[in-house]
């Protein structure tokens, strides 16, 4: 019998495990994506009809989703890439293809910010369906294609012939709105919005994403960027800047919601006839 085929890492775990602990003790200095997607799930989560009393949390930088979380009388669960990141939260080590809880445990999942740098996205989403007890619910959120148009522009110029990829490979919203449907999620919604940040230079932008622990954690990277071509990105990023002299660059963020099936919800209608609005998706069944 032939072995099953396995496909290479896109990301390195154990670095990618080690930028998440590097980050701990600068986190908030540089966490500001992360709240403002934290946000947005907590207010989603506010218009949700009903009590999800026991919450696994995906992502834990700080304490902040778990203390908002327990605040609101959830019993929660953490999980972390990072080792010192689960430890801190009282959680477990994981990645989210590889999440270690049994079937039908958790009433709520919601993972933040961790989900554009997992090897296998369908296969973590799966495994949050079944993580989920019947009419559960996954809310999620990360930074999708579109992100950092501007960092990456001014290194593809700084490069020039041989350029290489410092950048993560992105999704977009249709393409994760697709994947939450072939997890087998009901009512699934993507959409998304994007966050414009401003730098005085192309450092500090540099800086930031080390800090919130989004540096490059690909399996294969590209050499280390040179001084020289450091110093031509920094002039690109700066010739891209405002009178104030400062650019301005985006984070694209995408959000995504779905249930977990259950023989109380409502019957899809027929193909083609309708859409589910996020409102709707998200209140379930009263």
């Amino acid at each position: 019998m032939t072995a099953p085929e396995t496909r290479p890492d896109i990301f390195d775990r154990a670095l990618r495990a080690r930028h998440r602990d590097r980050m701990l003790g600068t986190f908030a200095d540089h966490d500001f994506l992360h709240r403002a997607m934290l946000d947005e799930l907590l207010e989603r989560l506010a218009d949700v009809q009903r009590e999800l009393p026991e919450v696994l949390l995906v992502g834990c930088p700080d304490g902040s989703a778990k203390a908002a979380l327990e605040a609101m009388g959830k019993r929660v669960a953490c999980a972390d890439p990072g080792f010192l990141a689960a430890q801190r939260a009282g959680g477990v080590q994981a990645d989210e293809d590889a999440l270690p809880f049994a079937d039908n445990s958790f009433d709520l999942v919601i993972a933040c910010g961790t989900l554009d740098s997992v090897n296998d996205l369908p296969g973590a989403l799966i495994l949050m369906r079944r993580v989920l007890r019947p009419d559960g619910l996954m809310l999620a959120a990360f930074a999708g294609a579109g992100s950092l148009p501007r960092l990456k522009s001014a290194l593809l110029a700084a490069e020039g012939d041989r350029p290489g990829q410092h950048v993560h490979p992105q999704v977009d919203v249709r393409s994760a709105g697709d994947l939450l449907s072939r997890a087998g999620f009901a009512m699934p919604v993507a959409d998304g919005e994007t966050l414009n940040i401003r730098y005085g230079d192309v450092v500090r932008l540099m800086h930031d994403l080390r800090g919130m622990g989004a540096g490059n954690a690909l399996a294969t990277r590209p050499p280390t960027l040179s001084r020289d071509v450091l110093m031509r990105a920094a002039a690109h990023f700066a010739d891209a800047a405002d009178p104030d002299g400062r650019t301005a660059e985006q984070m694209a963020l995408i959000y995504l919601s779905g249930w977990k099936p259950d023989a109380s919800q409502a019957a899809p209608a027929r193909r083609g006839s309708a859409t589910v609005s996020l409102a709707a998706a998200l209140k379930g069944k009263d």
